[in-house]
């Protein structure tokens, strides 16, 4: 039992946390505002595992190549060369993207981060959000795939079935994992950002008490109400898949019952019985809808509710500050 745990930890390593290097979130945050808000800003980090917190130390980004795939490969693994070479860290520790309203949680994402955690299990998917940093709250978070969600997709997409998924008690809210993220600065650096702390005017309260968030607040709104309906279209879906099984059931059991009464006419001719069929190739089985879709769409949906409750309260710590300042100006 003692090996069989062993082993498991060694398939599913477990990372408490991720610390990122200043100047790495620096590189992230430069190439997610060169991209612009149109695209979307991948990338390679760097780095290594001490005990169980991963220091990412280094990262690169993706060459802008539309569909040739080897030449995306063979410049990761020429990048990493020349960083071995001048004795930085090389090591492939999983990959970063952009997003906007935290708009990510999708096939391609689960995909992507699926292959890296294949190849290498520690790895990790860093998320940034431009948008709201640009709001006063520095988005980066990290996510792993948990071994419930690897094991699924290993199996393929008949995993993903109603019935698959409810024999394994898969909810929206066991897909991901959230590993908390830490910015490590030298104390050069925090010195310096005390020295302009000290110097750069952030007691202004028109800046440090901004409450022009409704652009924000009703972009996130529009995007959860969008999900909302996703969720219905799915709905009706599944609905109408178990609405022709039923029938098809329903069918089927008409067949049985005529193929059996006429079997008992024939034994009461002293005729030899029909042979029993296959229904399968009678009946088509009507293939049951991928229910991937829609985990994915109720854990992006999930994510808008907890980025709302976060920014909300966040703009209502702000509200009451402002009133108070502004009561205590009054009197």
């Amino acid at each position: 039992m003692a090996d069989q745990s062993r082993q498991s930890d060694k398939e599913h390593p477990h990372v408490e946390a991720v610390q990122i290097e200043g100047l790495v979130a620096l590189k992230i945050i430069r190439h997610c505002y060169e991209e612009g808000p149109s695209e979307i800003a991948q990338g390679v980090l760097l780095g290594l595992v001490v005990d169980k917190k991963l220091e990412i130390t280094n990262c690169f980004p993706f060459p802008r190549s539309e569909d040739d795939e080897s030449s995306e490969v063979q410049y990761q693994m020429e990048m990493m060369r020349k960083l071995r070479e001048v004795n930085v860290d090389h090591l492939h520790v999983g990959w970063y993207q952009s997003t906007y309203l935290g708009s990510f949680l999708n096939k391609n994402f689960v995909e992507a981060q699926y292959n890296y955690q294949s190849s290498i299990e520690e790895s990790v998917v860093l998320v940034y959000d431009p948008l709201k940093t640009l709001q006063g709250m520095l988005s980066f978070k990290a996510y792993r795939l948990t071994p419930l969600l690897m094991e699924l997709y290993r199996s393929g997409e008949k995993a993903f079935t109603p019935d698959g998924l409810a024999k394994r008690g898969v909810s929206y809210d066991n897909l991901f994992e959230e590993v908390p993220v830490i910015i490590k600065n030298s104390n050069l650096a925090c010195i310096l950002l005390c020295e302009i702390e000290e110097m750069s005017n952030i007691k202004d309260k028109d800046s440090f008490l901004s409450l022009a968030t409704g652009s924000y607040l009703e972009k996130s709104v529009q995007l959860l109400m969008e999900g909302a309906d996703e969720l219905c279209q799915d709905a009706q879906k599944l609905h109408n898949y178990q609405r022709n099984n039923s029938r098809q059931q329903q069918q089927i059991d008409g067949y049985k019952a005529k193929r059996a009464a006429e079997n008992d006419q024939r034994i009461k001719r002293g005729e030899q019985p029909l042979p029993e069929e296959d229904m399968t190739k009678v009946f088509r089985p009507i293939p049951p809808p991928s229910r991937l879709d829609n985990t994915l769409v109720n854990s992006q949906i999930n994510n808008y509710c907890q980025e709302l409750t976060q920014f909300a309260s966040q703009s209502f710590t702000k509200l009451y500050m402002a009133e108070a300042i502004q009561s205590t100006q009054q009197k």
